[in-house]
């Protein structure tokens, strides 16, 4: 418990140094929020083109679709907000050499290395994707659920704690690229298609693809679960999946971390 308390103040002092930096360059930081609001209309737009023609699309209506598209931005907030900037900026340790220096610290490293900086300029991202997902909830005439509330919190976790998995596993195939531009790419590809419900690939060329990124590498199911908890009929057995995957995941994650920083050569080497 100690050793938790003292990790929660670490990360909040960390929060608060990230915090002070981006507020020295405020203009940038109104710049981002700017263009993520921007980005959050042009989805909005959209999907309403699409919902102007028809009234469902692959089984979700208007207002459960926005509610997916509303967690999707949240969640991608969150996501960027915590550690994807972290995780890009890792490969430049290891060119460097600078990762020698977190290795020396008395604390944990992937810790460090995945939470060291809060980027606070997305973090309005989750807010605005929030507000969203209430609306969708209020105008779709959601009836309040505390069953359900507290099953979308557990799975919201469960989504972030897969993502963040997946994010680190890319991370640590660093230390043998030295550059994870292309590595990147492929989280582009994930976060592409967490942007869309799996059942759109039900009954056509791509089933293959729905199957195999929502069972074998499951980072569909990162936004998928918890949108359908919330909105749609639950599915007891993909839940439970969805839950055994993030622990399946991240213990994977961590292991493979651990074994790619046995395998860096530091800068004195």
């Amino acid at each position: 418990m100690h050793q938790f308390l003292r990790y929660v103040r670490l990360w909040t002092a960390l929060a608060r140094f990230s915090l002070v930096r981006e507020l020295a360059f405020r203009t940038n930081f109104l710049v981002k929020i700017v263009v993520e609001m921007l980005w959050l209309a042009i989805l909005i737009a959209f999907y309403e083109t699409i919902f102007a023609k028809t009234s469902m699309v692959a089984g979700w209506d208007r207002y459960q679709y926005l509610f997916f598209l509303g967690f999707y931005f949240a969640l991608g907030g969150l996501l960027e907000t915590l550690f994807l900037e972290n995780c890009n900026n890792f490969a430049d340790l290891v060119r460097t050499g600078d990762l020698d220096f977190y290795l020396l610290k008395p604390m944990d490293e992937q810790f460090l290395v995945s939470c060291r900086t809060i980027d606070w300029s997305c973090a309005p991202n989750v807010l605005m994707g929030a507000g969203v997902m209430l609306a969708a909830l209020v105008f779709g005439g959601w009836e309040f659920d505390v069953g359900r509330l507290l099953l979308f919190l557990i799975t919201l976790v469960c989504g972030t704690g897969l993502a963040y998995g997946f994010l680190l596993l890319l991370t640590a195939a660093s230390v043998w690229f030295m550059r994870n531009q292309s590595l990147f790419e492929m989280w582009w590809l994930f976060s592409t298609l967490m942007r869309y419900p799996r059942e759109i690939f039900s009954g056509t060329w791509a089933y293959p693809a729905g199957l195999f990124f929502s069972f074998v590498i499951p980072i569909m199911l990162v936004t998928n679960v918890p949108a359908q908890v919330m909105m749609r009929a639950i599915e007891p057995k993909l839940v439970a999946y969805a839950a055994a995957a993030t622990g399946v995941v991240l213990w994977a994650s961590r292991r493979f971390f651990k074994f790619a920083l046995e395998r860096y050569r530091s800068a004195s080497s």
